[in-house]
Order: C-alpha cells, then structure tokens, then sequence
C-alpha cells in the first residue's frame, strides 16, 4: 500500500498483519481521490475508521490542510501514528483512539471531507452516515464520501444532502453525499 500522488507521492505506508483491518485497493483510491480532487485543497478532512490512515494521508498528500482520524483500535491508531511519521504529515492531524459514535457525538470541529470507511460486515456506515447528517459539522457543500459492497444498500435522501450516483469499481462502491 502505498499513497498514490501528491506530496508524499510513493511513500509505502506500514500495514497491520490480520485481517482485522481492510484497507482500500489503489484502483478504489485513486477513483475517489480523482471524484473530489477539487474539494481537496485546504480541506479540513475527517477520516473516520482510519485503520491504516491511508485514505487522510492521501487527501493530506493532495492538497487538505488537516485530517482528523478516528479508530477504537489501539494498533490502529500507533499505525496511523507510524504512517504521518513516514509520509511527514504528523503535525497537519491528529489522531483519537474512540469509538465512532463517542467522537461524533462530542465532536465540535467541522470538516469540510468526511470519508467513510468501516468495517463491511458491521452496521457502522448506516449509523455514522445517520449521525453525521444529523449534527452540524460539516461545512456548507461539504461532502461524505462512503465506501461499501456493493450489496449493501444506503439511503437515497438525507434532508439538506444530495447524493451522487454511486461508483462501482468491482465488488466496492463509492457514494457520495453532499451538504446543501
């Protein structure tokens, strides 16, 4: 795994052994990345599940000023540690090892980005979609960008979001919601 362009464009990020955590394939990323490429600059970006932190990393290594991750993980959370060392990135984030809902639901930053990565099987990117779209912050025309199999289902409407079309790379599906 490595960050595809940008500032630490090749850099090799560390990943966990297991299969605890899932990390985005490159293909995946650089559609995304590619998707908001022109909401990245000066981007205050909350990376929710880091896992590695490759998804903040990259959005730090095109242009986003700050990133926030988010991770319950203790060895994710040293990972994510390791990987800003790495890529040089440490003193534009910051790094809180809690629980999804805890930090939402204390959180008082707004983001500009917010990416949606969990874990597939779990309930996760239901409920911290329906969080997010319920608290305030997130920037005016800001923009969630989930992750997900294509099997799983996410809800159309949101009051005050609009949604996208949905991606699809293989068995992995991109949607996007955007503040009014």
């Amino acid at each position: 795994m490595r960050v595809i362009s940008g500032k630490a464009r090749g850099t090799v990020l560390r990943t966990p052994e297991g299969m605890k955590t899932r990390p985005t394939a490159d293909r995946v990323k650089e559609a995304l990345f590619s998707i908001i490429q022109f909401d990245l600059p000066c981007a205050r970006v909350l990376d929710l599940f880091g896992g590695t932190g490759q998804l903040g990393i990259e959005a730090l290594s095109r242009g986003a000023s700050f990133a926030q991750f988010v991770d319950i993980r203790e060895d994710a959370c040293r990972l994510i540690h390791e990987n800003l060392k790495r890529t040089g990135f440490s003193s534009q984030a910051r790094v809180a090892k809690c629980d999804y809902a805890n930090y939402l639901a204390n959180c008082k930053d707004k983001y500009d980005i917010i990416l949606l990565d969990p874990p597939y099987i779990e309930v996760f990117l239901e409920n911290s979609l329906k969080m997010i779209t319920e608290i305030d912050i997130l920037q005016s025309g800001g923009i969630i960008v989930t992750e997900r199999p294509w099997e799983k289902e996410l809800p159309y409407v949101f009051p005050g979001f609009t949604r996208s079309k949905d991606y699809k790379y293989g068995k992995t599906v991109l949607t996007l919601y955007r503040k009014d």
